[in-house]
């Protein structure tokens, strides 16, 4: 995810658009039969295990708005890399837009609540683009500063806003606002019920695709359909129009960009505070949406698990879209269901090893390909000598999966070529 701190510019200018999606995107159709084949195994593994949660209207609603955070986090995540700026200092500006949303929403309405939770985060967001871009500050330092500093800010305002007086009579405390009203859900009249009527027959497939459909269209927040907008906006901002393109190549290397009469420094402090207004909005959404109230410590380290989507992504927005949801999946499964769904889960474990183990021999990475067959064959064995899997374990779920992808996916990654390093005017000439 980042590169190592230097002075020094990257050797080459960035390449033109066409030949970097060659190198680095994959097709509609290939896209479309990654889902196909992930949809198929789901709903083999849902049969054979009677686990009939693993694609249920509920297990996909919930998923959904357990990755809308993360997927914000990501984005926000994306917006700054690809112009060059590490941004460590997501959690803290996700904490930034929980505080917001939740003393303006209970002061006001939910609408500006959401709008403070956006304009807090950006406010983190111009403090690490002030401490990285004009004055040079270690991007990893600056962000872990904007961390510290919006969790002793947070707390000490909770204290000072919630404590006493009005808040504290209204339900507040230092460790959390008064509740803030809701903002509207919307569903589909008609479709959901209907979808839910073949989700019950439990048919192969045909329910698991009525489960899935049913989550994504029923008691959605607007915020969640205002987040699917701002994954489609960015991706087409970031690589269809000349000012992504800018952007982009100031990460990729900001030399050449000013060579070309690219304002870098504008195009940077552009990207680091639309970063810290995604993650303000992901802090909202969890005040907002989530738990209608600001709590200490509600963000619960999804800035870093934003980021870890962001690089199983390759720095794409559709990539990152499906880590996202890989990684709200698994949350909500062991929040809903407990060790008993998750022991389901080893099987699709198993079946996804011994496919990479194949790839992997046919590739002749015969070392890695062993491995994987030798890790397939324990989990195989915890499965069929067990009934579910304890506790303890299923609460680390999301979090074992965010290493696992990571692992899985590292040999394939791209970053920006200058993100991290440091940039200043005219250092080319």
């Amino acid at each position: 995810m980042t590169a190592t701190m230097t002075d020094a510019p990257p050797p080459a200018a960035p390449k033109a658009r066409g030949e970097a999606g060659k190198r680095s995107g994959r097709s509609l159709g290939q896209i479309l039969m990654i889902v196909a084949g992930a949809l198929l195994l789901v709903a083999a593994v849902r049969v054979i295990t009677g686990a009939d949660q693993l694609t249920s209207e509920g297990q996909v609603g919930a998923a959904l708005g357990l990755a809308v955070p993360i997927g914000l986090a990501g984005l926000a995540g994306l917006w700054s890399e690809r112009a060059g700026v590490v941004n460590i200092g997501l959690e803290g500006m996700m904490i930034l837009g929980t505080f917001g949303a939740g003393w303006v929403g209970w002061q006001t309405n939910p609408w500006l609540g959401l709008l403070c939770g956006i304009g807090f985060g950006v406010l983190g967001g111009l403090v690490h683009a002030v401490a990285t871009i004009t004055f040079g500050v270690d991007h990893i330092v600056s962000g872990v500063a904007v961390n510290l500093l919006a969790l002793g800010a947070t707390q000490y305002l909770a204290k000072l806003f919630f404590a006493e007086g009005k808040p504290a009579e209204a339900g507040g405390n230092p460790k959390q606002s008064p509740p803030v009203d809701s903002l509207p859900h919307v569903t589909v009249p008609g479709l959901s019920d209907g979808l839910q009527t073949v989700q019950n027959h439990h048919w192969f497939l045909v329910s698991d695709l009525a489960g899935i459909i049913g989550g994504l269209i029923t008691d959605l927040s607007v915020v969640t359909i205002l987040a699917v907008l701002l994954f489609a906006g960015s991706w087409w901002l970031l690589w269809r129009t000349s000012f992504g393109l800018r952007l982009r190549s100031c990460g990729e290397n900001p030399v050449a960009a000013e060579s070309l009469g690219v304002n870098v420094y504008q195009y940077k402090y552009m990207a680091v505070a639309v970063s810290g207004g995604l993650a303000g909005l992901g802090g909202a959404f969890l005040a907002l949406v989530t738990s209608h109230t600001y709590l200490e410590g509600q963000t619960g380290g999804r800035g870093y698990i934003g980021l870890a989507a962001m690089i199983f992504g390759n720095w794409r927005p559709g990539g990152l879209a499906m880590g996202a949801g890989l990684f709200g999946y698994s949350d909500a499964l062991q929040l809903r269901n407990g060790g008993t769904t998750v022991h389901a889960l080893l099987l699709l474990l198993v079946v996804l090893l011994v496919v990479l183990a194949g790839w992997k021999l046919y590739r002749s990475a015969v070392w890695q390909g062993a491995v994987s067959l030798l890790v397939g064959g324990l989990v195989l064995a915890w499965y069929l000598l067990t009934d579910e899997v304890p506790s303890d374990f299923v609460g680390a779920t999301p979090y074992v999966v965010t290493l696992l992808v990571l692992s899985l996916s590292a040999q394939r990654l791209r970053m920006p070529k200058a993100d991290g390093m440091r940039y200043r005017k005219g250092q080319g000439k």
